[in-house]
């Protein structure tokens, strides 16, 4: 009976261990609403790949926060969104606008793509022209077409 005690025990100890505080959300719930909208528009520093809404990273429950409390404060989307864009750069913006410094970015892969077909046709041009010519002695020509007919021959 003890063993079984401590061992639920021990069991409850490691589910409080990795407990986490939940998040703070807004009592209003407009104004939590309001959040998410712009933080579906703001890239997790940590992940990269979500948005801070999405992601579960402590930075971005403080981001989070932060656009909690700049709402609060009375300031607008945009101005929240241009004070995360101050403070982290174009980055933190899910989708960077197409500026000099971002050209990379949103034309780099079709770069590459277009890169990568010509050098793809380059190389079969060199093959097929550094190919040499199947050419056959008579001898050899004999010889391909009684393969290919006793072939045929054995088929039937």
């Amino acid at each position: 009976m003890r063993k079984l005690l401590l061992g639920l025990m021990l069991v409850l100890v490691a589910m409080l261990a990795h407990a986490k505080v939940a998040p703070n959300v807004a009592a209003d719930p407009a104004l939590e609403k309001h959040v998410l909208a712009i933080t579906q528009v703001l890239r997790c520093l940590v992940c990269q790949n979500q948005t801070i809404a999405d992601s579960h990273a402590d930075l971005a429950i403080d981001l989070r926060n932060e656009v909690r409390e700049k709402l609060v404060q009375g300031m607008s989307d945009q101005a929240v969104i241009d004070f995360m864009v101050q403070r982290y750069g174009d980055f933190v913006l899910y989708r960077p606008p197409v500026k000099a410094t971002t050209w990379l970015l949103w034309f780099g892969p079709f770069l590459l793509l277009i890169g990568g077909l010509v050098f793809l046709g380059l190389k079969l041009k060199q093959r097929a022209r550094d190919m040499p010519a199947a050419e056959l002695s008579e001898d050899e020509m004999r010889r391909v077409t009684t393969l290919l007919g006793s072939t045929t021959e054995s088929k039937e």
